[in-house]
């Protein structure tokens, strides 16, 4: 697939969030290479009048000044509580970060300021970051979440075509937890009929506690306008005996019904129980009270 980058200025690093389970946003990039199937933020390039059919990832918008930025917010505002999440529109560590260390910068920043944050990711690549997220999470809260949901190749090749494999992905969530940093699993999305069966989710909650998650969470996928086209228009080339299900159970509405969502994810919450997922780092990085690291700021 022809890629095209697009070096562009920002002139905001931080983005306020609504219904979100985080109060900021940050994203070094715009546009995806992974070209998952399910990506929701198809939804958001359509309402925005952009691609979100096949020419999604094709073209990936650079924010070369990003880290600058971010130090100028947070030295006006100070520390967030209410912490960072990266990764909410794009995936921080696809390809074209190994070139631009984008993410690493912002990072570093982060770390310099004392600012709590979460990453969500499908690469691998965040290994090479190992050292700055030691160092940031000796200083405030930090997590990293893996996006890991089936470990069924096919079901993997076919609906996230441009991503690592998931046992690679559970290899550098093992690399990240012996180092000390908190990292986990997100199951997400978990598909209807095809990763939603007892024995594809028990296989990626063992796969997570062999590689040492401090923690599991899974949600199943939901369709919003755009992303909803894209991967009906998927499905039927790959699974068409599985459309007519697909169409019912989203006729009206972007997420699963809750009696349709829920038997899942109560099975994902008693798999993690019973497999005794939990923070096994061998030694956890606690970061110091708050009043420690204003007085390390000001130093």
């Amino acid at each position: 697939m022809r890629v095209e980058y697009r070096e562009e200025p920002c002139k905001v690093a931080l983005n306020r969030v609504k219904g979100m389970p985080f109060e900021w946003s940050l994203n070094p990039y715009m546009g995806c290479v992974h070209r998952c199937t399910f990506c929701y933020v198809r939804g958001f390039e359509q309402r925005a009048d952009r691609p979100s059919d096949d020419r999604y990832g094709t073209s990936i918008r650079v924010k070369p000044n990003i880290a600058e930025v971010l130090r100028r917010e947070l030295g006006r505002t100070g520390p967030r509580d209410d912490g960072v999440a990266i990764g909410a529109a794009t995936d921080p560590y696809q390809p074209a970060e190994g070139r631009y260390r984008l993410t690493r910068a912002c990072i570093e920043v982060l770390r310099d300021a004392g600012q709590p944050f979460s990453i969500i990711t499908r690469g691998p690549l965040i290994v090479r970051d190992i050292d700055v997220l030691v160092e940031a999470s000796r200083r405030a809260e930090v997590s990293v979440t893996f996006s890991v949901p089936t470990v069924d190749d096919d079901v993997w090749r076919t609906t996230e075509p441009g991503t690592a494999p998931p046992r690679q992905r559970l290899r550098a969530l093992s690399e990240l937890v012996q180092a000390g940093v908190r990292a986990g699993v997100g199951m997400a999305p978990i598909l209807p009929g095809l990763s939603d069966h007892p024995d594809q989710l028990t296989r990626v909650v063992e796969a997570a506690r062999a590689a040492g998650a401090c923690g599991v969470w899974a949600n199943l996928l939901y369709l919003r306008p755009g992303t909803r086209e894209h991967f009906l228009a998927c499905l039927a080339r790959d699974w068409p005996e599985l459309l007519p299900s697909y169409e019912r159970l989203y006729a009206r509405r972007a997420y699963l019904p809750q009696n349709e969502a829920q038997p899942a994810k109560n099975e994902v919450r008693r798999l993690a129980r019973a497999h005794g997922i939990r923070d096994r780092r061998p030694e956890p990085l606690r970061p110091p009270e708050r009043a420690e690291q204003l007085s390390l700021l000001s130093a």
